[in-house]
C-alpha cells in the first residue's frame, strides 16, 4: 500500500494537485498502524492509505487541510487511551504522524517577452518557480526560444496559453506588455483566471487610460482591486534586471504574507 502511495503521490506532483503526505513515524504500545504506514491526503478530502482508520484518521485529514493552508508540514502526536477525555482511539498506544504537504511549484506567466519580460523569466526560474511568457510576436518567442534559462514558450491567443497554463491562486501573472493596447486585450483574459497575484507594469498615467478603457469594457472595482500596478517594490530599478528584482520581490512578498 505504501508504494501506491508513493506513486500516487508523484502522479499528483505531475498533474500540479497539491497533496499531505501522511506517515506514522512513532508508535508506543498497541496501535492500529506500524511506523512507516503512509496516507495521501488531497485538497478535497481523498485520501489514499491508511493510518489507522476510525477517528483519529479523520483528525489527520483535518490536519492535513491546514498543512496544505500553510503550506507548511507539522508533527501530530494522539493518545489512544480515553475517548472520554478527547482520545481518538481505545488501542491503548500512543502514535506520531508527520505531515508533509507537497505544493505545485508556482506557475510565474509573464505576458511581453521585451527586455524586463526575459530578465523577470530568467530570475523567477531561479527563484524557483515555473516561468512561461507570452507573446503575440511569434519573431521574438522565436528568438528567446534559444535562451534554455527561460521556461517555457508561447505565442498566438492569448486566451488559449492562458487556458493552456491552467493558472491557479497559487500562480501569479506579470504584465510587463509595451502598449496599452495589448494590456487592454489581455487583462480580461487573466482576471478570468484564478491567479493569486496579478500585476501590470506601467506609468500612473498609462494605468489610468488602460482603466478608463477597460471599465467601458464592464470591469468592474473588484476586478480593478486584483491589479498590482505600477508593479513591483519602490527600488528606484533602471535596468531590467533590476526591474526583475522589484517585481519578483513584490510577488513573494504577497506570496508570503508580506
Amino acid at each position: 500500500m505504501e508504494r501506491i502511495v508513493i506513486e500516487e503521490l508523484a502522479a499528483a506532483i505531475e498533474r500540479r494537485e497539491p497533496a499531505v503526505l501522511a506517515t506514522v513515524v512513532r508508535t508506543d504500545r498497541s496501535v492500529p498502524r506500524r511506523a512507516g504506514s503512509k496516507m495521501l491526503v488531497f485538497a478535497d478530502g481523498r485520501t489514499i492509505g491508511t493510518v489507522g482508520g476510525g477517528a483519529m484518521e479523520h483528525r489527520v485529514t483535518l490536519e492535513a487541510a491546514q498543512a496544505l493552508a500553510e503550506g507548511k508540514p507539522r508533527l501530530v502526536a494522539y493518545d489512544l487511551v480515553d475517548p472520554s477525555t478527547g482520545d481518538p482511539g481505545v488501542c491503548g498506544g500512543s502514535v506520531d504522524i508527520y505531515m508533509e504537504p507537497f505544493m505545485p511549484t508556482p506557475v510565474l506567466f509573464i505576458v511581453g517577452g521585451g527586455h524586463v519580460g526575459k530578465a523577470v523569466a530568467e530570475l523567477a526560474k531561479w527563484l524557483g518557480f515555473r516561468p512561461t511568457i507570452w507573446d503575440d510576436r511569434e519573431d521574438l518567442v522565436t528568438e528567446l526560444a534559444q535562451d534554455d534559462a527561460i521556461g517555457t514558450l508561447l505565442t498566438g491567443d492569448a486566451g488559449v496559453a492562458l487556458n493552456e497554463a491552467s493558472l491557479t491562486a497559487n500562480d501569479a501573472v506579470v504584465m510587463v506588455s509595451r502598449n496599452v493596447t495589448l494590456d487592454v486585450e489581455v487583462v480580461p483574459l487573466v482576471l478570468g483566471t484564478d491567479a493569486g497575484y496579478v500585476g501590470l507594469m506601467g506609468s500612473i498615467r498609462r494605468w489610468q487610460t488602460t482603466r478608463s478603457k477597460l471599465e467601458e469594457l464592464g470591469a468592474t472595482d473588484l476586478d480593478m482591486s486584483r491589479i498590482h500596478t505600477p508593479i513591483g517594490l519602490e527600488i528606484n530599478a533602471e535596468t531590467p534586471e533590476e526591474i526583475a528584482i522589484s517585481i519578483l520581490a513584490e510577488v513573494i512578498g504577497h506570496r508570503r504574507g508580506g
